[in-house]
């Protein structure tokens, strides 16, 4: 392991200004349950690690149902699959949140923490030099890509492992980032980028930017939410494949739906055709058999990941006759 200062902030000013003047060779430590590992298998070779957990006024779940809801980033996993107030109003992310990792896992782990995580790719984690960590090839597009994506790939081929932003794309949740030029308030889909755009990186955070803070709108009544994740053990794993769904339905008929997906693409994918084309269907299993039986037609897949296009097409079909019963 490298060696490296340990910063303890106290403010999001204070650790602000420490990544604006050395970004590039400090750790953003939360929960700390993905950045230690790195630290110990030498991917990340940082010479200062800050650690938030003394910022005071980061751990929060607030809502009411004028304003909505809002979460810390440095609120728990535990705590947001614990919360009643989330489960009533909101339970695509009490379903999200209880399928992250194990207990154990989910009491370290913070909801900035599991959207800002770096990819599980296996090239990327072992002592390969691949793009992500400023090398000049894929090892994943003609290796092993079981796991890798379908969509979205180029030049490389990651799958974004976090549960919490799939369920918040579905609710067309927003971020709140903090930098001491001022905070910005940004849809959650425009925190990621896609590896055409940026391939060292999964979001748009720049040195001294931190997120702060989760807002997802107030609840409209007749909304039914859930999640589904295949996991190819049955014991804590990431996704294979998962897809969360936000819907409003009258007599079985679609008023309107968001879908997201998981485990498919570098970052939180959603198909805004889809979302449109099933607004007025009627919910059973042969009408959904017919709208989804082109998704993701276009796929690009790997030599060992083609089975993620029935699996994901199956996975939405599960999860809309579920919400609707």
């Amino acid at each position: 392991m490298t060696d490296f200062d340990y910063i303890q902030p106290t403010t999001l000013q204070e650790a602000s200004k420490v990544l604006s003047s050395d970004g590039i060779n400090t750790l953003i430590y939360a929960g700390g349950t993905d950045a230690l590992s790195l630290l110990k298998n030498d991917i990340y070779k940082q010479h200062k690690v800050l650690n938030l957990k003394k910022i005071e006024g980061l751990n929060y779940i607030s809502f009411d149902k004028t304003n909505g809801l809002r979460i810390g980033a440095l609120a728990t996993i535990s705590e947001i699959g614990s919360s009643p107030e989330i489960k009533e109003n909101y339970n695509i992310i009490h379903e999200a949140a209880n399928e992250i990792a194990s207990p154990q896992l989910r009491n370290m782990g913070t909801l900035g923490g599991n959207l800002c995580q770096r990819p599980r790719c296996w090239y990327y984690r072992e002592d390969f030099d691949c793009i992500r960590k400023g090398g000049g090839e894929c090892f994943a597009y003609e290796g092993r890509n079981k796991f890798h994506c379908i969509v979205g790939g180029g030049p490389c081929y990651i799958v974004h492992p976090s549960d919490m932003a799939v369920a918040l794309l579905a609710l067309d949740a927003k971020v709140v980032i903090h930098s001491n030029n001022g905070e910005r308030t940004i849809p959650i889909n425009d925190l990621y980028v896609l590896p055409q755009d940026d391939p060292m990186n999964e979001t748009i955070l720049k040195p001294g930017e931190i997120v702060k803070e989760i807002q997802v709108q107030p609840p409209v009544k007749g909304i039914k939410s859930g999640y589904v994740k295949f996991k190819e053990r049955d014991t804590w794993d990431f996704a294979v494949v998962s897809v969360g769904a936000v819907i409003n339905s009258t007599n079985g008929i679609i008023n309107n739906v968001n879908i997201a997906f998981g485990g498919i693409a570098p970052k939180p994918w959603s198909e805004k055709s889809l979302n449109k084309s099933l607004s007025s269907v009627r919910i059973n299993e042969n009408e959904l058999e017919g709208k989804l039986k082109n998704l993701f037609s276009n796929a690009e897949t790997l030599s060992e990941n083609a089975y993620k296009v029935p699996l994901v097409r199956n996975l939405t079909k599960r999860l809309l006759l579920r919400l609707v019963q």
